[in-house]
């Protein structure tokens, strides 16, 4: 989900190394963010799965996860007011901590997916503590519609293989305990991460999934993407109702997610987002 933490993070569409050096001669049209060009020269700092762990700059900083802690102290404090403040805290960090595995795993379960059918990431960058795939070419005639699924298919079913455990967690907890409040998250977020991640928007796991699908029936990459965009339409005008809902049911926090990814599945099927050229 890839989306602001990376929830289904889909591989980040980057032009390849001719096409920079023509684009004088093709114009090359990129809306989604650049997350690494073949020309930077990032730093090296490991590999996984066969795969260069790279950071560039001050983006290797782990920003999101100190951010992600003092939010979740927070909420941890509405829930919770009468616990004390270094309750809150711990519920805090234990929360970011099952948040941010959660996200890490689902992208390292894409990357093994990807070596384990011989086409693997280009690369793995952190960026302010969270992982980016790194695909210079979707549209890599070298690898079949198949092992896009396959790649794609990773780490929502990593997320899913999850939920039975978190399930089983809670079950061993009691009620109104920190171990329970931390269950509840965990079961919650790797819920979210395997169902959102689904999604056939073109960014997240469900749409490379879609578009592969198509082509593996017999259409081409071209007539599949716009097969989505139309998808993404209806679906967008879904989920913009279903968010209307929840605001009105003063549910904000779930209905302001749910517009977030309306309006992004609505840019698309309007053809004002798009990833790739």
């Amino acid at each position: 989900m890839r989306i602001l933490l990376g929830f289904g993070h889909a591989p980040s569409t980057q032009p390849t190394r001719d096409e920079l050096s023509n684009r004088g001669a093709t114009k090359i049209k990129m809306i989604k963010p650049t997350f690494l060009n073949t020309e930077d020269r990032p730093t090296i700092i490991g590999h996984v799965f066969n795969t260069p762990l790279v950071v560039k700059g001050i983006t290797g900083i782990p920003l999101l996860e100190l951010v992600a802690w003092g939010m979740l102290s927070w909420v941890a404090g509405r829930n919770h007011p009468e616990w004390s403040s270094v309750k809150k805290v711990t519920a805090g960090a234990l929360t970011s901590l099952i948040l941010f595995a959660s996200e890490w795993g689902h992208n390292l379960a894409h990357t093994a997916a990807a070596q384990r059918i011989g086409k693997p990431v280009d690369a793995v960058r952190i960026a302010w503590g969270t992982p980016l795939l790194i695909y210079y070419d979707i549209n890599d005639q070298n690898v079949s519609p198949r092992q896009h699924i396959l790649r794609a298919s990773g780490g929502p079913i990593f997320n899913a293989l999850l939920v039975p455990i978190c399930w089983l967690g809670k079950q061993l907890t009691q009620e109104d305990t920190l171990p329970r409040y931390v269950a509840d998250f965990a079961l919650g977020t790797n819920i979210f991460i395997s169902t959102v991640a689904l999604l056939p928007i073109p960014g997240i796991d469900g749409g490379p999934i879609l578009k592969w699908s198509l082509v593996e029936r017999g259409q081409s990459p071209q007539i599949a993407d716009e097969t989505v965009k139309k998808v993404n339409l209806a679906l967008g005008s879904g989920l913009a109702v279903t968010a209307g809902v929840a605001l009105k049911k003063r549910r904000k926090w779930l209905g302001v997610t749910i517009g977030a990814f309306a309006l992004t599945s609505l840019a698309i099927g309007l053809g004002l987002l798009r990833e790739h050229k």
